[in-house]
């Protein structure tokens, strides 16, 4: 049941895989998060409450979930390659459209406006994650994929990076309409590498396919698309898959909770500002806590759990209430920046390990991105909560409310991955390892 040996070209071509798409990943939270980085900016410019700029983080989030429901699907039929570029596309694309609008000096119905355009940059963002599920469910066996959890992680806290720290400095430097424009340029310029190096399985590039151990891997027509009777059978009534959406809502509150309103909470509560050596800290933290968080997850995962993630999982939501606590309850400003990043290493690390890594486990490499979607989907309907609802608790009762109003969904996901806790794809399934050959010569 050990992972296969892979030769050392497979390895660097793998690399030359998922890379691209991390930065792909990441540039895509540049056009997305630059709503978060601008939150404060846009309140006061606009004379915008936080209920009314909650409503447009809402509408964003919940057309996300709709979508990426239905475009896990679509992209296990067309390719995560083919997803991942469209998606990139229409992301560029948006985000430029918005940066003019502003540049124009567009004033009028911001609120409709923006939840508008922001709702259908949510669109295309959504094939982000399910096409890099996708993409590399057939290149890790799951006996390597802690180690892809943590690199997920890397993914994703590389984009809080470009998002927080870059949008950070942007807004410190540039007309704040550029946090649109810069991020357009650079998914646009990621889609057409991804054109150019991506490919969708080992075979694509030239090396033999490989049994991955998951939960598809056996199946007779494991290369086929997903289709209807295999969401029924297999996916939705699929009880570990169930508990995992469960835990996944948890999870986007518990994220987008602490994301959307951090910004503000630093400059209303600790007078942090955008440019300054504290802010910098806090996103530069965001960052550093997101890699450690999915590293760490994955290397337990692997090397003390025999690759079962629930556990992990439940240290990691256990580690979130005790860090949030920690945020809420900081008097100095400097703790305060610290513990941005610090509860941030916690959360990241349970959302890369659920929906980079069991996803990619249960679903299989055949309805990698089903799962994936379905998983992330649920995640962003709890996070439209934190957006109107959160803001306007927020706005009722102030910021001592903040972390104690998330840290409920914390420990419902806990208590959810106790259930889970011995589940892994491998407990009933057989697996062959190989060395990784040219195609050329898979005959002899």
């Amino acid at each position: 049941m050990d992972a296969p040996t892979h030769s050392a070209a497979y390895r660097r071509r793998r690399f030359l895989n998922w890379f691209p798409l991390g930065l792909t990943y990441a540039t895509f939270y540049m056009g997305r998060y630059n709503l978060n980085v601008s939150s404060k900016t846009m309140m006061d410019m606009f004379d915008l409450s936080k209920a009314e700029f909650g409503i447009i983080a809402t509408a964003g989030f919940w057309t996300y979930a709709v979508s990426v429901m239905f475009n896990g699907p679509l992209a296990d039929r067309i390719g995560g390659r083919k997803a991942i570029i469209f998606g990139a596309i229409g992301a560029s694309l948006l985000n430029l459209v918005i940066g003019l609008l502003f540049l124009g000096g567009w004033q009028t119905k911001m609120v409709v406006g923006m939840s508008l355009l922001y709702a259908v940059n949510q669109y295309f963002q959504s094939f982000g994650a399910l096409s890099v599920v996708k993409v590399n469910a057939p290149w890790f066996h799951v006996k390597e994929r802690g180690v892809f959890g943590g690199i997920f992680g890397i993914m994703i806290s590389s984009g809080y990076f470009l998002a927080m720290t870059v949008g950070g400095w942007i807004l410190a430097w540039l007309p704040w309409y550029w946090i649109f424009l810069i991020p357009s340029a650079a998914i646009a310029i990621m889609a057409g590498v991804d054109y150019a190096v991506v490919r969708d399985k080992p075979a694509d590039a030239g090396f033999a396919n490989f049994n991955t151990g998951d939960a598809t891997a056996h199946d007779a027509d494991c290369d086929k698309p997903v289709d209807w009777h295999h969401l029924v059978t297999r996916v939705f009534t699929n009880r570990v898959i169930l508990i995992l959406i469960a835990s996944e809502f948890c999870t986007g509150f518990v994220r987008q909770g602490v994301m959307l309103w951090f910004v503000p909470f630093l400059s209303e509560v600790h007078h942090i500002q955008h440019g300054s050596l504290l802010f910098s800290i806090a996103a530069t933290g965001i960052t550093v806590g997101g890699i450690c968080g999915g590293l760490l997850c994955g290397y337990m995962s692997d090397h003390w759990f025999q690759s079962r993630r629930p556990p992990v999982a439940f240290i990691f939501y256990l580690g979130q209430i005790g860090a949030l606590y920690m945020l809420g309850r900081s008097a100095a400003p400097a703790a305060a920046a610290f513990f941005i990043g610090f509860t941030c290493m916690w959360i990241f690390g349970v959302h890369g390990m659920l929906s980079g890594t069991a996803s990619m486990d249960f679903g299989g490499s055949k309805a990698a991105s089903t799962v994936a979607g379905l998983l992330d989907g649920v995640q962003y309907l709890a996070s439209g909560l934190t957006g109107f609802l959160l803001g306007h608790f927020l706005d009722k009762w102030g910021w001592p409310a903040w972390t104690w109003m998330i840290m409920p969904f914390s420990l419902v996901g806990a208590v959810l991955m106790t259930r889970l806790w011995h589940e892994t794809p491998l407990k009933h399934k057989g697996e062959s390892t190989h060395k990784d050959r040219p195609l050329g010569a898979m005959a002899d």
